[in-house]
């Protein structure tokens, strides 16, 4: 035991740098003097040394003393551990220290400020106020950039990378302090008319001005050109004081244009959305995402399907575009759409918006717009003063009406802007210009009015029926012909570019005439001497859709009894084969083609009564409405009993 003592001893005590304890150790001979010189001098506790010098059997004394001695061993093994894994571990951070001001100084010797890059982004980074999660990936990204070499490729994608990150906007902006009432003379001085479609985008401001934080639904202006939609998305943004950022998404057909580019290659960028966001430098901006129904798509991608995530409110909080490679926040974007049509525009797209429609103008409308804003601008881009050139109320209706055939008012503004040239150039020339311009000074201005096809006819000829039709600019006249020709073997003839719908019904209506040609007082074997030819004009215009089915039918009648038809009528609905009149739509514009083409009747289906109810008052003044429910009733009202000046000679 006192050889275990001796030796246990050594290996603790005796490890004491001064040495004092370990040659006392090897100088005592005698066991008993060992342990009664470790009992007092050893390094523990003066309560156990006290405890082990006052037993009385040397054994029982030198136990406890070996006991002490594993303990004072144990802890001072352990004290050594630490210290060496200390003393490791700053050797490290030394050497790590000591490498990178070495990196730091060849880097500065070989490129100049390029080192510098990494610390201001990183500087410019933590003023971004960005989310955690995104400024962790920013920080990993920034070590990245400091291993790469700055003239190589990857140091120019990497450094493009890091500055969109840092230059999106990751907070919302301050929206300028405006009351409703504020919002809502913003709206009325920028737009006349349309007043539905200020009541529903007032409704939405209030709501946003109500509850900031709540969810605004994506708001989709569907209309014909030159209706305001995109000015309405400005007079928005001015209503809410926030900032005002455009989209065009006209031709796009690659979802990487929406998505954004994966950084694998020279040129990657983020996608429009993110590069807006970017350039507004906020993140709570009105954002006109413009002529979203002219979205492609091919082998790159569908922009519509990418679009998804953009304009679902459940979504668009954790936007990811492929170049920042992070979640976006979306949610206080203000999304509004335009499109001309709802037909091009993918279904689940078009389920995530509402849709407002804006409808054109009439004439009074027009004029009005005319006189409050385009003029007044025009003037103003040109340098004129608004005394110096005027135009007078007939004036303007004769452009309107004769120089013009549109729903909304673009047209109307490039001849103005035509009308102030002729000013600016007499002016320079020193020739005179009207003080006041009256029609009769437009022919020597604009020249001759061009042909304008929202014409109506007249009823002098059999067949010549005038049909209702909508496009994506608005509504239009549409003319039916027929005529019949002596034929061995007869056969329906359709000309005019028609597409299949349009053929459909051609059909339809010519085998609904013929199965009731007793009742209508055409006798059968016309039907089998003569060829029927159905023609609408403008044969290089493509036509269809399902408004022409009563307008064609009732130019069958007409010229198969040589009957002319009520003068100044129009129509427009579909039919079946059983002759029932079906509802259409696009009816406000077609009621604009109407009025501009001097209608005074329209034949239309029953089941539209309620679509008439509900068009303002001015869009229907002056126009008498026929509701019919079968082609029946449309033939009693639309064709008369006089007979054409020179009728065939239908034997």
């Amino acid at each position: 035991m006192c050889a275990e003592i001796r030796k246990t001893a050594s290996e603790s005590i005796g490890k004491d740098p001064s040495g004092d304890i370990k040659n006392a150790i090897d100088q005592i001979g005698d066991d008993e003097t060992l342990i009664n010189f470790l009992c007092t001098n050893a390094p523990f506790d003066i309560s156990e040394k006290v405890t082990l010098l006052s037993k009385s059997k040397m054994t029982d004394r030198a136990l406890g003393l070996l006991s002490q001695l594993y303990v004072i061993e144990e802890r001072l093994n352990l004290t050594q551990e630490i210290m060496k894994r200390a003393k490791h571990s700053m050797d490290e951070n030394q050497k790590n220290a000591f490498l990178q001001q070495q990196m730091d100084a060849i880097r500065d010797t070989l490129y100049g400020d390029t080192a510098d890059d990494a610390d201001e982004l990183l500087e410019a980074g933590e003023k971004a106020h960005m989310p955690k999660d995104v400024w962790k990936v920013f920080q990993k990204e920034v070590e990245k950039l400091r291993r790469y070499n700055p003239s190589s490729p990857d140091y120019s994608v990497q450094y493009s990378y890091l500055d969109t990150l840092v230059h999106i906007p990751w907070k919302p902006g301050k929206d300028r302090h405006t009351t409703f009432a504020d919002a809502r003379t913003e709206l009325e001085s920028d737009h006349y008319g349309l007043e539905k479609v200020k009541e529903r985008i007032l409704e939405q401001l209030a709501l946003i001005m109500h509850n900031p934080k709540g969810q605004a639904p994506i708001i989709c202006l569907v209309g014909p050109p030159g209706v305001g939609k995109t000015s309405i998305g400005k007079s928005v943004a001015a209503a809410l004081g926030r900032k005002y950022e455009r989209v065009s998404l006209g031709g796009l057909h690659d979802e990487a244009e929406i998505r954004g580019h994966r950084r694998t290659y020279i040129g990657a960028m983020p996608g429009r959305i993110i590069d807006a966001m970017k350039r507004v430098q906020v993140n709570n901006p009105v954002l006109m995402l413009d002529e979203i129904d002219k979205i492609g798509a091919d082998y790159k991608g569908d922009p519509s399907a990418a679009l998804l995530e953009v304009l679902d409110p459940e979504q668009n909080c954790h936007f990811h575009d492929n170049y920042i490679d992070v979640d976006y926040d979306l949610s206080n974007v203000l999304f509004i759409a335009t499109a001309n049509t709802l037909s091009t525009i993918a279904r689940p797209l078009l389920d995530r918006m509402e849709i407002i429609e804006i409808p054109g103008y009439v004439v009074e409308e027009k004029r009005e717009i005319a006189k409050r804003h385009l003029i007044p601008r025009i003037c103003e881009h040109n340098l004129i003063k608004t005394e110096d050139f005027k135009i007078s109320d007939e004036a303007l209706d004769e452009i309107i009406c004769n120089y013009t055939s549109e729903s909304g008012v673009r047209g109307l503004e490039k001849k103005i802007t035509a009308l102030v040239r002729k000013c600016v150039l007499a002016k320079m020339n020193g020739d005179k210009f009207p003080d006041v311009i009256m029609p009769e000074h437009l022919y020597s201005l604009l020249g001759l009015a061009p042909h304008i096809h929202d014409r109506y006819e007249g009823n002098e000829f059999a067949g010549a029926v005038t049909g209702l039709a909508w496009t994506e600019v608005g509504g239009e006249v549409l003319l039916a012909e027929s005529s019949l020709n002596p034929s061995k073997t007869p056969t329906l003839t359709l000309t005019g570019k028609l597409g299949d719908v349009m053929k459909e019904s051609a059909t339809i209506a010519f085998q609904w005439v013929r199965a009731h040609a007793a009742e209508l007082g055409i006798r059968q074997e016309l039907f089998e001497r003569y060829s029927l030819h159905i023609h609408f004009p403008e044969g290089a215009v493509p036509k269809d859709g399902p408004s022409a089915g009563i307008t064609i039918v009732t130019s069958i009648v007409s010229t198969f009894l040589q009957r002319r038809v009520a003068p100044r009528i129009a129509m427009t609905g579909e039919m079946t084969l059983r002759g029932k009149v079906l509802p259409v739509g696009g009816i406000r514009e077609k009621i604009l083609a109407a009025k501009r083409a001097r209608i005074t009747d329209i034949i239309i289906s029953e089941a539209n009564r309620r679509d008439i109810e509900d068009i303002p008052a001015n869009y229907v003044e002056g126009i008498t409405f026929h509701y019919v429910e079968n082609v029946r009733q449309v033939i009693d009202i639309a064709i008369t009993d006089e007979t054409v000046i020179n009728p065939l000679n239908l034997e």
